[in-house]
């Protein structure tokens, strides 16, 4: 009798023993979240607050790692390789996923294809604005004297293929202008020249020269999102002039390619929960950005269709990177 219990105990032990790991409910061991650009930047402090957001709600670790290179391109690979398990995610935007594969020549991943889309996080609030000697007070004005003017306005960007750059390629073929391109090494030198007069337009984030626009020393004339700004109420889009005209610069979260749906889904729902609270949204404005609250198929509509949309501007513009 002893001996039939010891054994039945055994079997019971043994089968315990045999439960998988991924059985074991999620998260189980610290996760890492993973930043393809340097320590300090916009993406990493929204990487920090939703971090910071899961440890609290799951109780695990939510280690950030900052994997600088390439505009994006080394962490990102890092994460499309990594296994498909929920402990490898990705805090990446716009331009990693829909932009680079079209600006590159060679990737080591497919922006697409080889990522779970998991949730929007937030919008970046960007805006058209011009030094005060542009003859345009609106964008109607501005579009009319860059047809009267071919290529006699110049804009800045933080580079060939930049969004900076991209934004105004767009705004250039939509409203059959021509401008002069004037690319520098990064946003900052930009804005000093934009100041200066040294160039007359310049498509930015907002956090970047708000300061100037109140202090008159430049001119807001919209910005590129589809709807106006909660931040910026009385701004309006460039697409209230220009129909169809939109930049709206996102940052998401991906996992890799093979996570399994149930899991996505329950990521997606944090993020979603995270990005609601109010702390969140006031650690968000300093940076110019706006939650953002999307089911995974939308993140995954408008990851798709914003690969193609600038896989073809960029197509057509021949930008590349540097």
């Amino acid at each position: 009798m002893l001996q039939a219990w010891l054994r039945k105990a055994a079997l019971v032990v043994l089968a315990t023993l045999a439960v998988p790991a991924s059985a074991q409910p999620y998260p189980a061991r610290p996760i890492r979240l993973v930043v393809p650009w340097a320590p300090g930047g916009s993406t990493d402090v929204l990487a920090r607050i939703v971090a910071q957001k899961f440890n609290e709600a799951w109780g695990q670790p939510v280690l950030v790692e900052n994997r600088p290179g390439a505009s994006g391109n080394l962490g990102s690979d890092l994460v499309a390789k990594a296994a498909p398990d929920g402990y490898t995610l990705l805090v990446g935007s716009m331009s990693t996923h829909a932009m680079n594969g079209a600006l590159y020549a060679k990737m080591p991943f497919r922006p697409v294809e080889d990522f779970a889309p998991v949730a929007i996080l937030a919008y970046v609030t960007n805006v058209l604005v011009a030094h005060p000697s542009v003859k345009a007070g609106s964008v109607t004005e501005l579009i009319a004297f860059a047809r009267a003017n071919p290529g006699k306005l110049n804009y800045a960007s933080a580079g060939s293929g930049s969004t900076n750059h991209l934004s105004a390629a767009l705004f250039e073929k939509m409203a059959g202008i021509t401008m002069t391109h004037v690319p520098y090494k990064g946003g900052a030198p930009a804005v000093v020249d934009l100041v200066s007069g040294q160039v007359d337009v310049f498509f930015t984030g907002s956090t970047n020269v708000l300061a100037h626009v109140k202090s008159g020393k430049l001119k807001l004339f919209g910005v590129t999102e589809a709807v106006r700004a909660r931040v910026l109420p009385e701004v309006p889009t460039v697409g209230e002039t220009l129909p169809g005209y939109e930049m709206a610069v996102w940052y998401g979260m991906f996992a890799p390619a093979g996570t399994p749906a149930e899991l996505v889904g329950r990521l997606n729902a944090e993020a979603n929960r995270i990005m609601q609270l109010p702390d969140v949204n006031a650690r968000l404005a300093p940076l110019g950005a706006e939650a953002a609250v999307r089911s995974v198929a939308e993140f995954a509509r408008i990851l798709r269709a914003d690969e193609a949309k600038w896989s073809r501007i960029i197509r057509e513009t021949g930008a590349r990177a540097e």
